[in-house]
């Protein structure tokens, strides 16, 4: 099929809006496409579950571990700072090199780290291989959501992406099932460990076979390879219109500078709205808990009065298996109901649940209430409240505030600068993960379980107010159209002149 690729009128944008609708299971090309890439959430969510369960045994194996919350924290948190350094570089290697080449460094990264965690003669070595771990998931986690949303259709854009943490979640699932089988095996936490190298093989493998970002071929000036990979989405009249859009939106961007800089998110003021936007529901996504529940919740239930390590692990299971069924309903939701009322709405229910598990910890430290109960049955109440509480967090958190800031910030900047402001938005991201995972304990020893829970619902308030008024509505937008919403919060009716004109903030 022939294509014009000269420089398109502005017709197109207005007859994009036209165009006919995709279902979410009517391209079985684009669904390969998700599936593969998502594996690169699955390595990030089996590494974000598996470390919880690993370090119950790794706290028995090593005596300096058992009683050192700093060095528990520390293994814990090695991953995050390589995460962070990853998804740091991450972003300018995506833009430098593409998405495809991104994702094989990130398995390599990620097989070589387990490798090093399974033979770990003591803490340190493991330190070093939960770093390549990390560097791996860092810039996976970058590079997996931008990958997806580059080839989706606009409509099912939110679902698409929404499908890279369904599968973040799964990996937390199937890490809390490798930690219960392994419980009997010699060896435990290195099994744990050691088996993610699997899934970072398989998906180096299927890479392989699999083209580069349609978007980003274009953007580099390979119109005929991204046309052929557009083909495989979009019938005849839809692919027209789609590179009409994508020929308009890249046009300015080879004619001003085909070198994009970090400095030019903050010198443009539509970019540095986005941008504050992205990054603002990455850090509120960490700040309100996720990853407290996913990486200490045996701990969590341990503190609850469960001790055995077996059963930790088993509840800890059905906790991750209502975060994955969650995300499934996000799924559902976040093309419908639209990624902003998502959040709140799912920000609305993690307060509540925060506080009722505030609460169970809070009443279950009065021994006052509890030291007239026989047989120790009031805490073995507040401990099953303290459990549902989680339960009733994940349910609220999972199909909101999981997907809505990946998929959010797959799509609100511009093609030139989508690496690097993904990149510096999941460093954000990490950041928070990392300064939440290093002080949780430490707070938690401090002023107690129940005030910790109380101080993260306090800042699920401030993150509902921060989406109410700082985040637009994207469902169903093209990338273009996201485009011009920045322009025009940035500049109000000017943002029209300005598109037209080519002119710089």
């Amino acid at each position: 099929m022939t294509i014009d690729m000269s420089m398109p009128g502005s017709s197109g944008l207005l007859n994009a809006v036209g165009k006919r609708n995709m279902n979410f299971f009517s391209n079985r090309y684009v669904l390969a496409l998700t599936g593969a890439a998502g594996i690169g959430g699955f390595l990030f969510g089996y590494d974000t579950g598996v470390i919880s369960g690993a370090l119950l045994y790794i706290r028995d194996e090593f005596p300096a571990i058992r009683d050192n919350y700093f060095l528990q924290e520390t293994i814990v948190s090695m991953a995050l700072v390589g995460a962070m350094l990853g998804a740091a570089g991450g972003g300018w290697i995506n833009d430098a090199y593409g998405r495809k080449k991104s994702t094989l460094l990130a398995d390599l990264m990620f097989a070589l780290g387990s490798i090093v965690m399974c033979a770990a003669g003591g803490p340190y070595i493991l330190i070093l291989g939960r770093l390549l771990v990390g560097l791996g998931v860092g810039v996976a986690s970058v590079t997996a959501p931008v990958y997806i949303a580059e080839a989706a259709p606009s409509e099912i854009r939110g679902g698409l992406v929404s499908t890279n943490v369904l599968m973040i979640t799964g990996g937390q699932f199937f890490s809390y099932l490798i930690n219960l089988g392994f419980t009997e095996v010699p060896g435990t936490w290195r099994w744990m460990l050691g088996v993610a190298a699997v899934p970072a093989i398989v998906q180096f493998v299927l890479m392989l076979f699999l083209p580069e970002s349609p978007r980003w071929l274009y953007w580099k000036d390979e119109k005929a390879q991204a046309i052929a990979v557009l083909e495989k989405i979009y019938d005849s009249d839809r692919l027209e219109e789609e590179v009409e859009l994508l020929a308009s939106s890249s046009m300015h961007e080879f004619q001003a500078d085909n070198t994009a800089s970090y400095l030019d998110i903050f010198k443009s003021k539509e970019l540095r709205l986005a941008f504050f936007a992205g990054a603002g529901l990455q850090a509120f996504q960490q700040f309100t808990g996720i990853n407290t529940v996913m990486y200490y919740s045996p701990t969590i239930v341990q503190m609850a009065g469960f001790t055995s390590n077996k059963l930790a692990l088993l509840l800890s299971l059905i906790v991750a298996a209502m975060n994955a069924a969650g995300t499934i309903v996000g799924i559902y939701l976040i093309d419908r109901c639209g990624r902003r009322h998502l959040a709140l709405t799912s920000l609305s229910g993690v307060v509540i649940s925060l506080v009722i598990l505030a609460m169970a910890f809070i009443l279950q430290s009065s021994s006052s209430l509890c030291m007239a109960a026989a047989n120790g049955t009031c805490q073995g109440v507040l401990g099953w409240f303290a459990v549902a509480g989680l339960a009733l967090y994940i349910a609220f958190f999972s199909p909101g505030m999981g997907p809505v800031p990946w998929a959010v910030n797959s799509e609100i900047y511009p093609e030139a600068y989508r690496g690097m402001c993904g990149g510096m938005s999941a460093t954000v991201n990490w950041i928070s993960n990392l300064i939440v995972a290093q002080t949780f304990l430490s707070i938690v020893g401090l002023v107690g379980t129940g005030v910790t829970f109380l101080i993260i619902a306090g800042i699920a308030v401030l993150a509902f107010i921060f989406v109410a008024l700082y985040v637009p509505e994207t469902k169903g937008l093209s990338f273009e159209q996201v485009e011009q919403l920045w322009k025009e919060r940035a500049w109000g009716s000017r943002g029209n002149c300005q598109s037209l004109l080519g002119a710089a903030p």
